[in-house]
């Protein structure tokens, strides 16, 4: 079982992304209707509401029940990982707090949103050119895989010595 420091770290990680989601959505969404878009930054960043039946880039579009059970299935998977791994690294905590919180999200939409996911972040990555719209919970997902990437690369090896070391 995770110590009480990774215990907060996780779980307030966890329902901080989540309730920032929801609520983001929220606002967003009874705010505007889809289709509208307004400026934050100009040429750079817009919120414009919109809806998205797949995964990430529309990957299985259309298939809301096998993308429900991946999200639970890898819910699961993470809330295993965080208690039975034995990490002590904060960071990892940090990481899976955040992939768990993304998870989340986006599976409250799958579920209470006719399976459909809502966007609304608007980024312009060169001039006429968009990212696919997103939303903090997908924002939350990249950031927990992007350290765990980081972690892996540079703590992967002496990791492995440690646990040599110590046989």
């Amino acid at each position: 079982m995770p110590d009480a420091k990774a215990q907060i770290v996780f779980w307030s990680l966890f329902v901080a992304g989540v309730a920032l989601d929801l609520w983001s959505k929220k606002a967003v969404f009874d705010r505007w209707v889809i289709g509208e878009s307004h400026t934050v930054i100009n040429g750079l960043l817009s919120l414009s509401p919109t809806v998205n039946s797949g995964a990430a880039f529309g990957i299985c579009a259309g298939q809301p029940f096998f993308l429900t059970a991946a999200s639970v299935l890898a819910l699961v998977v993470v809330f295993a990982y965080f208690f039975f791994s034995g990490t002590e690294h904060r960071l990892v905590h940090i990481a899976i707090g955040l992939l768990a919180a993304g998870i989340c999200g986006n599976l409250y939409d799958r579920i209470f949103n006719d399976g459909l996911v809502q966007d609304f972040i608007d980024v312009v990555y060169w001039p006429g050119k968009h990212w696919p719209a997103f939303n903090v919970a997908d924002a939350l997902l990249c950031i927990g895989v992007g350290l765990l990437i980081i972690l892996t690369a540079f703590t992967g090896k002496s990791a492995q010595k440690h646990a040599q070391q110590q046989k």
